[in-house]
């Protein structure tokens, strides 16, 4: 008998033994392949000094793979239920720790310095929740964490839209917030039969390298994720508009038009086909403004 947590037998078999019922309001899909399990550990380049911080680790699957080659694995879990049955499933292992909390709650600079080495090579790999992807994703970059990158098994439509290029209907304020503090790129594609129980959507698994510097330089980082957020507010309005609609600050639309043209970025373009240099370009123009 396969003793790896990973194969569909030894799931059905843990499943039984406890009577665990999924949870829809968590997002629970569980992988069941081993094949894809290997690719997201090789995706994320963990060797044996690497730490690595996981979310969600459900049964343990993707936990065995990753304490099997790495240093160290601490795994956040929400679900309680989940915590005796991790601890059985993976008792074997003595370079696992648990932490039975909400990781968009979590100090995850204070869980760093107490459970790895100063300096030491990070890796953030998880097979996020799909409700609770976008949130995740922007806690562990916005927190700045000292990581070298993040790997996680996504929704493959939020992977398209982190990675996507101007111009394209995915391109949105999410891939610019992605884009501004790493380098996105799609690993591979992952069809719904390889969960349990199976989602109505194909994942993807996105590999996301922190940048040493943002990728653009700003004044004002909350001023420029605001204009963002005022550029995409509404897909179909030009850039003008929306900015002399949505945009928290008080600068006249007549203003606002004379700053785009002075930057040679026309008003009458949509927000999604700017760069994410034009949007830094913008901000810092909205910064001197409102500075005067």
């Amino acid at each position: 008998m396969n003793k790896e947590i990973s194969s569909p037998r030894r799931t059905k078999e843990i499943l039984e033994k406890h009577g665990f019922s999924f949870k829809k309001s968590l997002g629970q899909n569980f992988l069941v392949d081993a094949n894809v399990l290997e690719k997201i550990v090789a995706a994320a380049n963990v060797t044996d000094s690497t730490g690595i911080i996981e979310i969600g680790p459900g049964f343990g699957a993707l936990t065995e793979k990753l304490a099997q080659k790495a240093n160290k694995v601490v795994a956040f879990e929400i679900d309680g239920r989940l915590i005796p049955i991790l601890k059985e499933n993976l008792s074997d292992y003595k370079n696992i720790a648990l932490i039975h909390q909400d990781v968009l709650k979590a100090n995850i600079h204070a869980v760093i310095e107490k459970e790895f080495q100063k300096e030491q090579d990070l890796m953030v790999v998880a097979n996020l929740p799909y409700y609770a992807t976008t949130p995740i994703l922007l806690k562990l970059l916005e927190d700045k964490l000292p990581i070298r990158g993040i790997v996680c098994m996504i929704q493959k439509e939020v992977a398209e839209r982190i990675s996507a290029e101007p111009g394209t209907k995915d391109y949105g304020s999410l891939t610019i917030a992605v884009q501004y503090y790493a380098q996105a790129e799609t690993a591979f594609t992952v069809p719904g039969n390889v969960f349990v129980p199976k989602p109505n959507v194909d994942s993807a698994v996105l590999k996301l390298h922190m940048l040493k510097e943002p990728s653009v330089q700003v004044i004002d980082e909350k001023l420029f994720f605001e204009v963002v957020r005022a550029s995409f507010a509404q897909r179909r309005k030009t850039i003008l508009n929306n900015l002399a609609k949505n945009l928290n600050v008080p600068i006249a639309k007549a203003d606002l038009q004379v700053m785009l043209t002075d930057l040679e970025i026309e008003p009458s373009r949509r927000g999604e086909t700017l760069s994410i240099k034009e949007f830094a370009f913008l901000a810092n123009a909205v910064h001197r403004r409102l500075k005067g």
